[in-house]
């Protein structure tokens, strides 16, 4: 697996606060703005730094996913995301973020052939399906199954065994897809479908969701390279929600399969892993292309409640260097899927056109990220908005291993456990009930 460089001290920073002084060595990474090495101020100053949501603070160092908002930036040990999104292949990549390096051909061949392994379920997890309700959420179904891995897999969750590590994550990578089919065919109340490891990985997942046994299914070359895209572009996103979710939870020593299905329940909040789902709504509500200026003075009122879906990142404050390329590759399934004419592409279309345009959105930098397009695509190729979010930890699954796996190896790891301002009751005593 791929060794972490460490970050170098570069300078000091100098805090001074009520005649105590504490000097902060500053590091910096490869790439990115330099940091205050703060561990020390509590014993320093006998204080803590207050950071809501960590918006400002580093948790890690980590050598996986490089983000440049400002720029639009997105870099996978290294590479930008348009060159592999055209040129490399998901497993390729899965390969890329787990050792940090491209594959050379054998090595390819022999990582390939340790995911296609794996991708089998043991038979008797789908004895759990006929635990859920026929309506269960896909992504219930998914933190349940991968949660309980570690039951029908005992043999790969000693995180201090390389070997094992290796293992869980080969394991983890190779049976997503197939919880992730086996969760929509549940609830369409379809047959499961095996995996057939003679397909490509986006080929065996579109195989496994949409063939039925009373016929044969037909690979659309164009569809499952667009799976791939998909998987690719959403395969890591540096220390975002749920990837900080698997990573603390891993820090307390939790098996793979536990830290994982921890990352999937983070994913499930509609402010992560369900955006796309989101946009589709959103357009739907808007219906008609002459409605979009109505929906436009709705969204500049801050008492209207109403959300522009699909615009402005977290992180990104130019445009998601994703959302380019899947907006090619949504012309690109819905030419393959005969679709001439698509009211709800010409309504996103006309609505991203209207927005880029609006000095209101341009001055707050809100433009158009992955989730716009995405959605859009999996709407066209079949895949129910329920199947959105569990689409996407599946892509984000070879990501969160590969944090895991980081984490488990950096020798600075310790259990999380952020402070807090405590703002309750100051301490008082106990008044028995008769006398309340």
């Amino acid at each position: 697996m791929a060794q972490t460089a460490t970050s170098k001290q570069i300078g000091t920073a100098t805090l001074n606060y009520e005649g105590k002084s504490a000097s902060l060595p500053v590091l910096a990474g490869s790439l990115g703005p330099a940091v205050a090495d703060i561990r020390k101020i509590q014993g320093d100053l006998g204080m803590f730094t207050f950071d809501p949501s960590y918006g400002a603070t580093a948790s890690c160092e980590s050598s996986i996913t490089y983000i440049d908002g400002d720029e639009g930036i997105l870099l996978y040990r290294g590479y930008p995301i348009d060159q592999l999104a055209e040129k490399s292949t998901f497993l390729e990549v899965a390969y890329l973020l787990m050792n940090g390096e491209l594959p050379t051909k054998p090595e390819f061949a022999e990582f390939t052939h340790h995911v296609t392994m794996h991708t089998m379920l043991h038979e008797q997890i789908r004895r759990f399906w006929d635990g859920f309700r026929r309506d269960a959420h896909p992504m219930a179904m998914l933190c349940s199954v991968v949660g309980a891995m570690s039951a029908f897999y005992p043999d790969s969750i000693d995180i201090h065994d390389p070997k094992q590590r290796e293992i869980s994550a080969f394991r983890m990578i190779a049976k997503i897809p197939t919880i992730t089919a086996w969760a929509h065919k549940y609830n369409v109340g379809q047959p499961l479908v095996y995996p057939q490891n003679d397909l490509t990985y986006s080929e065996n997942f579109l195989h496994m969701f949409h063939a039925v046994p009373a016929e044969p299914y037909k690979q659309n070359p164009i569809l499952s390279r667009a799976m791939d895209r998909i998987f690719i572009l959403h395969a890591d996103h540096e220390q975002n929600a749920s990837t900080s979710t698997v990573r603390l939870a891993g820090s307390t020593g939790a098996n793979p399969f536990a830290c994982i299905a921890a990352g999937i329940a983070s994913l499930w909040g509609p402010a992560h892993g369900g955006a796309n789902e989101a946009v589709l709504k959103m357009l739907a509500e808007i219906g008609h292309k002459d409605n979009i200026p109505a929906f436009i003075t709705q969204v500049k009122d801050k008492n209207s409640g109403v959300k522009l879906m699909g615009f402005g990142h977290r992180v990104y404050k130019n445009f998601d260097p994703r959302a380019k390329i899947m907006q090619r590759t949504c012309y690109e399934v819905l030419e393959a899927l005969g679709i001439k004419d698509s009211p709800l592409l010409d309504l996103a279309m006309e609505l991203e056109k209207i927005a880029l345009e609006d000095p209101y959105f341009v001055e707050r930098k809100l433009y158009p990220n992955v989730d716009f397009y995405s959605g859009i695509i999996l709407k066209a190729m079949g895949f129910p908005t329920t199947m959105f979010t569990p689409i996407f930890a599946l892509a984000r699954t070879v990501g969160w291993v590969s944090q895991w796996m980081e984490m488990i190896e950096d020798p600075q790891q310790r259990i999380g456990r952020p402070r807090q301002v405590y703002t309750g009751a100051v301490q008082r005593d106990y008044v028995p009930v008769e006398q309340r």
